[in-house]
């Protein structure tokens, strides 16, 4: 009967780790590489196995479908990403756009879009109407009072798709029991700021996405993409019950699973455009919210990240042990399997430009991806579009005067 090694054979294993000043990490250490491996390898299972489910599209089912847009600025790529929706090879849907500033800057792009395509049933909605301190919901609230139909499909102004979006990501409702239908996607970017980010999303976060799909199946929903019965959002609540939440996409897919229906990730992967003239600032600032929301949302899990960066604990442990032999196959067998994943999702699943470029670097990136994770353990404060919030221990959104600004120092904004 084989037994684990014992932590003097595993010291023996790394013999100048025995004058190291700190030998008893070498155990977790080693156990954390262990771990990784072990995650990268089932996160490659995993999209091994999104790869081979069907994309077959049944043309007789084609439910009309109620597309609501949360609106808020614009850029130079708001145009073709909003035009994009309005291109759908499928048969009876509606665009709603939800606007709260009467000022907004998209709404000259909106009014262009309704003018530019007549032949589509167009709405533009322009409500200061507040349910709550998260802003997209509230103009998906003033957006759905248009709605026509029972399929709801949210999608944030970011994104863009292809002319067969609508007929391949409906089709899981055939099935009575599925209640909301998300997307993975991939990143369109422009610089090096938003290609960084870009790389961490299509390598590091995806991977775990479809690890979870393969594990428990998929809880959530990601705002790129999220098709919902009316009757299902009516069930847990409207967006009222969501109102308040920073991670609304969260919830729109946590919720309706514990009220005991199927969340679906489709095949379908959509492009999220990202922003030309993005600013480190800007990026930190975005990646952290976005941190301290998955954090709160995900306590177990997120905390449980740590056991993931192998590319860290690796090259610690090599540091340490000062190129021991088990240390250096240790850590060619993470960077190797590290690797392995970031192209297998980045590059097969998702087909992202900046993974096929790229993904090699992932190991690099990774070592900012814990940085980015301890910063978001050290407040619950940051920036959202100019203003202040603190995130409660629930995931809901509290408004902080601006004058708090100056006084909070650790919290991430």
């Amino acid at each position: 009967m084989a037994h684990l090694p014992s932590f003097s054979m595993l010291l023996t294993a790394f013999p100048i780790a025995r004058t190291a000043p700190a030998p008893y990490l070498l155990v977790p250490l080693f156990c954390l590489c262990l771990t990784a491996i072990s995650y990268y390898s089932y996160a490659i299972y995993a999209a091994f196995k999104f790869l081979k489910q069907g994309t077959d599209v049944d043309l007789s089912f084609q439910p009309p479908v109620s597309i609501l847009k949360p609106i808020c600025g614009a850029d130079d790529k708001t145009y073709a990403n909003l035009a994009s929706f309005c291109r759908q090879d499928y048969p009876n849907y509606q665009i709603i756009f939800g606007v709260q500033d009467l000022h907004d800057s998209s709404l000259e792009v909106v009014k262009q879009i309704i003018r530019d395509f007549p032949a589509i049933d167009i709405q533009l909605v322009v409500c200061d109407r507040v349910l709550g301190t998260n802003r997209k919901v509230n103009n998906l609230a003033s957006a759905l009072a248009r709605a026509s139909y029972e399929v709801l499909l949210l999608a944030d102004s970011d994104v863009r798709v292809k002319p067969d979006y609508l007929q391949r990501v409906v089709q899981p409702l055939k099935s009575p029991q599925v209640g909301v239908i998300t997307c993975l996607y991939r990143s369109i970017t422009q610089g090096w700021v938003t290609t960084l980010e870009s790389l961490s999303t299509a390598t590091d976060f995806h991977p775990g996405v479809l690890v979870s799909n393969q594990l428990e199946g998929t809880r959530f929903a990601m705002g790129q993409t999220i098709v919902i019965r009316r009757s299902v959002l009516e069930e847990i609540g409207g967006f009222k019950a969501i109102a308040n939440y920073l991670a609304d996409d969260f919830q729109l897919g946590y919720l309706p699973t514990q009220a005991g229906y199927q969340v679906v990730l489709s095949s379908y992967v959509v492009d999220h455009v990202l922003p030309s003239n993005d600013t480190v600032i800007n990026a930190l600032q975005r990646q952290i919210r976005w941190l301290v929301g998955i954090r709160v949302s995900r306590p177990w899990g997120y905390a449980g990240l740590i056991f993931t960066y192998g590319t860290l604990g690796s090259t610690v442990l090599l540091l340490m042990t000062g190129g021991a032999s088990l240390s250096w196959l240790l850590w060619s067998l993470t960077l190797l399997t590290r690797i392995t994943m970031a192209w297998m999702v980045g590059v097969r699943c998702l087909n992202d430009p900046v993974a096929k470029a790229w993904f090699w670097l992932s190991p690099l990136r990774d070592l900012l991806n814990v940085v980015l994770w301890g910063y978001s353990f050290m407040g619950n404060t940051f920036r959202w579009r100019s203003q202040l919030f603190r995130l409660t221990k629930k995931g809901e959104l509290v408004v902080l005067p601006a004058g708090m600004a100056s006084s909070i120092k650790l919290s991430p904004r």
